[in-house]
């Protein structure tokens, strides 16, 4: 199998726009659980707490979705260093591992959606009861 130098060259726009994606989540929330915790410190809601918490195993899962898209990113471009002075064995296998991170990362992207997705429903909960 021959791999030619532009083919690892194609993860870059894509995981350029997952990370400024994952970054922005990241913000987001990170606001997000500064403005809970200074309610909770002014009321002391069990349910606050329980919100915080939620946010910051979501925040730990983004952290991991960045370190592997950033991994992605890095072995895309040792494999075209490979690639570019001839070690075209090794370009490819790190060119897998790149995929592999790739694919780690959005697996992780998509266990942070369901937690989100699932912290909204319960949260609106009680509008079905209404």
């Amino acid at each position: 199998m021959n791999l030619s130098i532009e083919t690892p060259a194609l993860l870059f726009s894509a995981t350029s726009l997952i990370l400024l994606a994952y970054t922005n989540r990241f913000l987001t929330i990170a606001q997000i659980i500064r403005s809970l915790k200074k309610t909770y410190d002014e009321e002391e809601n069990k349910l606050i707490l329980l919100e915080i918490k939620n946010l910051n195993l979501r925040l730990t899962l983004i952290r991991y979705m960045q370190l592997f898209g950033v991994m992605c990113l890095f072995l895309s471009v040792f494999a075209m260093l490979l690639l570019f002075i001839g070690h075209q064995l090794i370009g490819i296998y790190l060119f897998g591992l790149s995929l592999l991170s790739l694919l780690t990362s959005l697996g992780l992207s998509f266990w942070e959606i369901s937690i989100s997705v699932k912290a909204l429903r319960l949260h609106l909960s009680d509008l079905k009861d209404k």
